[in-house]
């Protein structure tokens, strides 16, 4: 197995360290990281070079996509992996703390037979003093739209070989293989098309060898559900119902 990790960054300098650096302890570090400069304004490629440099033994590389869209830089760095000798690819986000065991539980999850995993995304607590109640927001949020999308319109269709499955794009994982076959990730933008979404379903017409892992744990920032509120971020989720004027909230 030829394990490589893809993170699209755009503008994520305050962030992208502390991503870089759970990665760095990752209980197997046998993979290679690739992240991806959308077009950024700021120091973001700076501080992946000063991580590469500071940590020889890990596989660090960066790659640049001017096309803006997280759709189009995930789609980059997937298929630069996959050209690159990768065998099954993993994807987190540049604002996102894997848990310190999950690429072994990904690739566990590999070794059972699945062909695509996600888990759960739970709330980071070191980005602000979360409230008892704000750190089961998040997770309520995910519920919420999961439940949602099980129901969704644009989700049902006879020829989808298994249910519809909420995989984040921060926290999924899924074979070389089957992301050529399925065509990737769409190359949009986030708020034209959640891709993550777009790619479930495309695996969905190809196999039904796909699903939840528990032990596939991604911590995620909170800041749009801070910036947009409950209500507003519930209706972002659900087809873009609500539409804020900044997307990229930093």
């Amino acid at each position: 197995m030829e394990l490589w990790i893809v993170i699209p960054a755009y503008d994520e300098e305050r962030s992208i360290g502390a991503t870089l650096r759970r990665l760095g302890e990752q209980t197997d570090t046998d993979f290679t990281l690739v992240v991806v400069d959308n077009a950024s304004t700021d120091r973001t490629a700076e501080i992946v070079r000063a991580f590469a440099e500071e940590n020889p033994k890990l596989d660090v590389r960066i790659v640049h996509e001017a096309e803006k869209g997280t759709g189009a830089a995930a789609d980059t760095g997937v298929r630069h992996a996959v050209a690159g000798g990768a065998t099954h690819v993993a994807r987190t986000d540049a604002d996102c703390l894997p848990h310190p065991e999950w690429v072994a539980a990904v690739k566990r999850a590999f070794d059972d037979g699945l062909l695509m995993v996600s888990g759960p995304l739970l709330p980071r607590t070191d980005e602000f003093p979360l409230k008892w109640w704000e750190r089961r927001l998040l997770p309520a949020v995910v519920r919420t739209a999961a439940l949602f999308g099980r129901f969704r319109p644009g989700n049902q269709d006879p020829l989808y070989l298994g249910p519809y499955v909420m995989m984040p794009g921060c926290n999924v994982a899924i074979t070389a293989d089957l992301y050529e076959r399925a065509g990737g990730f769409p190359r949009t933008r986030i708020e034209d098309v959640h891709e993550d979404r777009a790619l479930v379903n495309r695996v969905r017409r190809l196999t039904a060898d796909y699903g939840l892992r528990d032990d596939v744990v991604v911590y995620g920032s909170v800041r749009r559900l801070r910036a947009f509120g409950l209500v507003r971020t519930l209706g972002w989720y659900a087809d873009h119902r609500y539409r804020p004027e900044v997307v990229d909230i930093r």
